[in-house]
């Protein structure tokens, strides 16, 4: 298998389809709000008119709010949902059930690597279902646990790996990662991105205000963007930064008493789970977007951002560098260097008053991940795993 999954045409790709039945499988799904839920949510979407049946099911109870049940069945956007109850920890909740839901899918699609990738992994001589897997980052977005996080990796995730007809890794360092233990599976497709949400978002004219995107998790670093915004405020007290998302290992009120400890109750806003039309309101208020985020899956928050046409000022990770060497216009940094980040936002800010057109440079960019062209390269990979006998 190629480790790229090249588009074909669209007669090739559709009639295949016609009678088939695909479910996704994912531990969070909306309301949830996340670059996760947003994936695939998107690509089932894509997939609605294309085959017979296309469903999702996912955990019966957001990890942000616990104590709530959500319904075992609901229709959103077009698309079924069904829910199933679990136990344990967000990290690894435990749901048996979804041997339940499955039972007339021709394939599973397991979104990140979990229990419902090593479940359904063990169990593949009961459901007889065919499997494939995106992988998301895999579980090594932070450094916590590196040692028992490697050993998981090569043992029991290379088992599991070994029962799927098919690994689809979202970005370059996802695919060096998988194919040490699936190489002969592993294949990139990148994350497409919901651009047409936000696009030409951002304010039409420059202005000294940053926003930052995603959970307010503590791979996110928002602490040092809470320290960029110190050395930043003491240069200009026209800097505002904007921090929009949904709460996670923080809270709204632990950053905003962060904010306030480092005197910058006046210059930092915290939003919590606003809806599209709410943020793009907010993002029409900004122009640069930044990210301290040490790991990222994709990057998708960052094509998002710019397909609004906010120039991005990121952290160095894999996933934003890989971007970034598509796309000039992208600036990386090392915000553990607060002064020096500080000065590239500074030097962002400058070249965009200097060049408004890095708006529209932006907003061009981001067209490049489109979602239609992302499902047709899934659709090439299932038509191979469906026409394989098992």
């Amino acid at each position: 298998m190629d480790a790229t999954i090249q588009s074909g045409s669209q007669e090739e790709a559709s009639s295949p389809f016609a009678t088939r039945r695909i479910i996704h499988v994912v531990r969070q799904f909306a309301p949830s709000v996340g670059g996760l839920e947003d994936v695939v949510k998107n690509l089932a979407n894509q997939q609605r008119n294309r085959f017979e049946d296309v469903k999702v099911v996912t955990l019966d109870r957001l990890f942000t709010d616990p104590g709530k049940h959500l319904s075992s069945q609901e229709t959103i956007d077009g698309i079924e949902v069904l829910r199933i109850p679990y136990s344990g920890s967000s990290r690894y909740p435990i749901a048996p059930s979804v041997l339940s839901r499955i039972s007339e899918a021709d394939l599973v699609h397991v979104h990140a690597i979990d229990f419902f990738f090593d479940f359904l992994a063990l169990t593949r001589l009961i459901h007889h279902r065919k499997l494939v897997a995106t992988t998301h980052g895999g579980f090594f977005h932070t450094r916590k646990f590196a040692r028992i996080k490697s050993i998981w990796f090569n043992t029991l995730t290379r088992f599991s790996a070994s029962q799927f007809a098919g690994l689809v890794c979202c970005s370059a360092s996802d695919l060096d990662l998988f194919q040490k233990i699936a190489p002969h599976k592993s294949v990139l497709i990148e994350n497409g991105a919901g651009i047409e949400k936000f696009m030409d978002a951002s304010s039409p004219r420059p202005c000294k205000r940053l926003l930052t995107l995603g959970r307010f998790s503590s791979n996110k670093r928002l602490d040092r963007l809470l320290d960029l915004m110190s050395v930043l405020t003491k240069k200009d007290p026209a800097w505002r930064l904007d921090i929009a998302g949904m709460e996670s290992e923080l809270t709204a009120d632990q950053l905003i008493e962060e904010s306030s400890t480092r005197g910058l109750a006046e210059h930092i806003d915290v939003h919590v789970g606003l809806s599209n039309d709410e943020l793009r309101r907010l993002i029409g208020q900004c122009s640069l977007f930044v990210s301290a985020s040490e790991y990222e899956g994709f990057g998708l928050v960052l094509i998002e951002a710019m397909s609004a046409g906010l120039v991005p000022v990121v952290e160095a990770n894999d996933a934003f560098r890989a971007i970034a060497w598509k796309h000039p216009l992208v600036r990386t940094v090392d915000y553990a260097d607060t002064r020096r980040a500080a000065d590239s936002i500074q030097a962002s800010f400058a070249e965009l008053e200097r060049h408004p057109g890095l708006r529209s440079e932006a907003i061009g960019a981001a067209r490049d991940y489109g979602w239609s062209a992302k499902a047709q390269q899934y659709e090439n990979l299932y038509r191979d795993i469906l026409s394989t006998r098992p």
